[in-house]
């Protein structure tokens, strides 16, 4: 199973200066599932990744109201016989990624994918596979964009995609 992990693309309602790069979108022409861990800041970006398979997802701290009565704040999904967790990350104190740790605490999930740092990262917290695919928008003072690319069969397969500005202009 091809999984489109994305998260923070900060996307405006009707916003002609941000929109989704080609790149992710061409990625999502043959998942079967997309994952968005929350900023997405309107529906149209739901609506437009809906187009290419099943959009799962979470809200995050930019988030307007109308996404979050769409849309839960924390989900647990079971994908190919493992559990996935699903937050944003934001809150108070600590860092992003303890946050994300607490927020599954008392729950066992096989992966954990967030957002809210634009910082990708994969890395294990004990035996949990943490995810955050950094932003395809919005990389602050990264050097690239990015989103991850999450296989699930027999075994768990990751990688960050990172890619350059050229790659999101001019459709």
């Amino acid at each position: 199973m091809k999984i489109v992990v994305t998260a923070d693309t900060h996307i405006k309602e009707n916003s002609k200066k941000r929109r989704l790069p080609d790149r992710l979108l061409r990625a999502c022409t043959d998942a079967d599932l997309i994952i968005h861990a929350g900023d997405w800041q309107s529906t149209q970006v739901h609506t437009e990744l809906s187009q290419y398979a099943e959009v799962l997802g979470v809200w995050g701290n930019a988030d307007s109201e109308e996404i979050k009565n769409l849309i839960p704040e924390k989900d647990i999904v079971e994908v190919a016989g493992r559990k996935i967790g699903i937050v944003h990350g934001h809150g108070d104190k600590k860092t992003t990624e303890k946050r994300v740790e607490e927020a599954f605490r008392d729950e066992e999930v096989d992966i954990i994918i967030f957002g809210h740092s634009h910082i990708p990262m994969i890395r294990y917290a004990g035996k949990t596979l943490l995810i955050n695919p950094g932003s395809p928008t919005d990389k602050r003072r990264l050097p690239y964009f990015s989103y991850a690319l999450l296989k699930i069969d027999k075994e768990i397969e990751c990688d960050i995609v990172f890619f350059d500005k050229d790659d999101t202009e001019n459709r």
